[in-house]
């Protein structure tokens, strides 16, 4: 028999914050595709009419809903940011190991405080105005 090299598995390595932040970055992905196809349901509702805007509305209006949504919400930006710091090293820079590690915890930091500002805006633009009608 032809004994052929393995390839390079999680047993081979020791962990790093850096296997963290990549396994994250997927899991981050596949989060983001379900929270869209929420998003393009919640889209197709209220495009449908006043009824299914309403179902709709009532399903995600609950507080388990409130919290995918942030949930979605945080697996966008830290997604996006880290994307961002990938087009960056194809670019052949912040390849070393102290700049990946501040590179890193911008990402979280920068993902963590664009949720924040989401939501807030968010809340802000539905909420009623201060002083009434």
């Amino acid at each position: 028999m032809n004994q052929r090299p393995l390839s390079p598995h999680l047993g081979v390595y020791k962990f790093a914050y850096t296997m963290s932040l990549s396994i994250l970055h997927r899991i981050t992905g596949v989060a983001s595709s379900v929270g869209f196809l929420i998003f393009a349901w919640w889209l197709m509702a209220l495009a449908s009419g006043p009824d299914a805007y309403a179902a709709a509305m009532s399903c995600l209006s609950s507080p388990l809903a409130k919290l995918l949504l942030a949930g979605f919400t945080f697996s966008f930006t830290y997604h996006f940011c880290n994307g961002i710091r990938h087009l960056v090293w194809d670019t052949g820079r912040g390849l070393e190991k102290a700049q990946a590690r501040r590179s890193g915890w911008f990402v979280i930091v920068a993902a963590m405080v664009l949720t924040a500002l989401l939501i807030w805006f968010g809340c802000a633009a539905i909420a009623p105005p201060a002083g009434g009608p």
